[in-house]
């Protein structure tokens, strides 16, 4: 029922910025919580931030202050900005909701973010 599709992904160099968006299909009074994460090659997916419903954010701890999660005003699109990107920030980027109703997760397709150095 629910569908997020990411963009704003690229090939970027070390130090740039990407601003990421998601847009999720159904209304915001549906969905509790929505995130980002993210996965690098050979490696688990891993959380870099939510957003509630009522705009209360968390960013999980690895995360070194680069990144910031935000709402994208009246529609229901959630925003991931980066900053001074590194080489390790490479990997595939997620965007998820919890979906009240169903009591149920929602991936996006991901979009590669890739940094060279």
């Amino acid at each position: 029922q629910v569908s997020l599709v990411e963009s704003g992904g690229g090939l970027v160099q070390a130090g740039g910025s990407l601003r990421l968006s998601c847009a999720a299909s159904v209304s915001m009074f549906s969905i509790s919580t929505m995130g980002w994460y993210r996965q690098a090659p050979g490696k688990q997916r891993e959380l870099i931030a939510t957003i509630t419903r009522g705009g209360s954010t968390n960013y999980a701890a690895p995360v070194d202050g680069r990144f910031t999660i935000s709402r994208g005003g009246a529609k229901n699109t959630v925003y991931l900005q980066i900053n001074s990107l590194k080489p390790e920030d490479t990997a595939v980027y997620y965007c998820y909701a919890y979906e009240v109703a169903t009591q149920s997760h929602h991936w996006g397709q991901g979009t590669q973010v890739t940094v060279s150095s």
